[in-house]
């Protein structure tokens, strides 16, 4: 049942997503425009984003905490590479130290937003659900002079699973790690891992530890970069300087290091498959083979390195609770997957690691006075607002580095953008393309789960500020040293 309430609640922001962006988000507008009302709205029942959502075993992050981390908030644990539990303790913190918790309102899923030009604010219409009663609902709307989507760009209630013939034959269960049951007991079962992807790589290790077996089995192989779970400079630095002035040393060697990998991947690829091989190799038991498994039919980050903490992967491996497995799926069976070689592979458990569904701003519904706003007919303006769409920012951070690196930028320039229309007197502003620019794809990325939805997305330019730059050292210049507005810019 659903009920509707006809007050309308006035806020100079409306924060879509409690995650990591959101949380950045509501710590920047606290910090830097303390007189703006705002609120974070989240559809799920608690914070946290990603860290909340999934519940898979071994869930982690693949990018170290001191980048993927804030700038304004140094990460303080000996391990680089953290939890899924330790990076929501740290968000839980963020959360508190800043007084954001009675900003952020649960339950609130923001369905349509309508801009009135005559009144320069967002109609939104949102609906908050009711955890006591499940069923029950209520229709809102808030009135808001901006809207900021902090939710990333992968819907959180669906994850991407192609079809599987014969998957109803098949006698045991079936999972996505997106959808992970609290019940499922893997201890002691043969599990498949299909996929070859981050989710992939970190559960193989976490299920073996207590599963009979486990396969990973993969169309493709994926690039695999061992790397230390703890960072022996950073830890050190932290010793001599304390936690506070070591940060900024140490986010700033973690962006040099992030930035020269990916740039010698770009530029010499071959030696760095040579690099890459040789690395895995050296992890791997004697005559293993490694080019059959191990060696992408793509250049390294056409696609996203895969990062293994202490090699732990390549640990499982060795002790042979898991094994890779490279071949086309023919058909489920009812003990297991049959592959076009013939060759058929037992489980009890089989997991779906095929990927994520993308979708732009929560998959809310905007239009300007009325007319629907097509996202695949706009141009990105400096990585977050859209063209020809007033007052609206987007938080998508970087393909190629810490995600929370391109974010905290996007934050900074949104609050000198807000103190800018306060200083000139304006009450909105829109980004306008030349209608000639040539544009292409919003994320320049060779992913499937970017191939799949890249059509229903943005698009970018080919210079700034049109670019979906993925660079934190231009951004740098562009959003936090660079002047607020430019031609491109219109106000009213």
């Amino acid at each position: 049942m659903t009920t509707t309430s006809t007050a309308v609640e006035r806020l100079d922001v409306l924060v879509v997503g409690a995650g990591i962006s959101g949380i950045g988000a509501g710590r920047y507008l606290k910090a830097e425009q303390p007189t703006k009302t705002f609120a974070i709205l989240e559809a799920r029942a608690a914070t946290g984003g990603t860290w909340d959502l999934f519940r898979y075993p071994g869930i982690r992050s693949d990018s170290d905490l001191y980048t993927f981390g804030y700038d304004f908030k140094p990460w303080r644990d000996k391990d680089s590479i953290a939890s899924a539990p330790r990076i929501l303790d740290y968000l839980h913190e963020t959360v508190a130290e800043n007084g954001l918790g009675p900003h952020i309102r649960h339950h609130h899923k923001v369905l349509r937003a309508d801009w009135s030009s005559a009144e320069a604010r967002w109609l939104v219409e949102v609906e908050r659900t009711d955890p006591e009663r499940p069923g029950a609902s209520e229709r809102l709307q808030l009135s808001a002079g901006w809207l900021f989507c902090a939710g990333g760009y992968y819907r959180y209630d669906e994850g991407y699973t192609p079809h599987f013939e014969g998957r109803d034959r098949f006698r045991g269960r079936v999972v996505h790690p997106q959808h992970w049951p609290e019940d499922l007991a893997y201890a002691g079962k043969r599990v498949i891992v299909v996929g070859s992807g981050a989710t992939a790589v970190t559960l193989v290790p976490a299920l073996a530890e207590d599963a009979a077996h486990v396969t990973m089995l993969q169309r493709t192989p994926s690039y695999i970069l061992p790397v230390p779970r703890e960072d022996p400079i950073a830890n050190r630095l932290k010793r001599l300087l304390g936690a506070e002035r070591a940060h900024p040393v140490i986010r700033r060697k973690n962006v040099v290091q992030q930035r020269a990998v990916w740039l010698f991947c770009q530029r010499f690829p071959r030696a760095a498959r040579k690099v890459l091989r040789s690395l895995n190799a050296k992890q791997l038991p004697d005559g293993y083979p490694v080019d059959e498994h191990f060696d992408p039919p793509y250049d390294p980050w056409d696609q996203r390195l895969c990062v293994v903490p202490d090699g732990d992967l390549f640990a499982a491996l060795r002790r042979g609770r898991a094994a890779v497995v490279t071949g086309r799926i023919s058909t489920f069976t009812e003990t297991g997957i049959l592959l076009e070689s013939g060759e058929e592979l037992e489980a009890d458990i089989i997991v779906t690691a095929t990927g994520l569904n993308l979708q732009v701003a929560g998959a809310i519904d905007l239009s300007i006075d009325g007319r629907p706003v097509s996202y695949p007919e706009t141009v990105i303006y400096r990585g977050t607002m859209l063209s020809g769409v007033p007052n609206f920012c987007l938080a998508i951070g970087y393909t190629n580095a810490s995600w929370t690196l391109k974010v905290g930028l996007l934050c900074e320039y949104f609050c000198q953008l807000l103190g800018y229309l306060d200083a000139h007197g304006h009450r909105a502003a829109w980004p306008v393309a030349d209608p000639g620019m040539p544009t292409r794809p919003l994320l320049d990325f060779d992913a499937g789960y970017v191939k799949r939805s890249v059509a229903e997305l943005p698009r970018q330019g080919p210079a700034a500020p049109w670019v979906m730059s993925m660079n934190f050292f231009e951004d740098r210049r562009l959003l936090r040293a660079g002047t607020v507005a430019d031609r491109h810019l219109h106000f009213a």
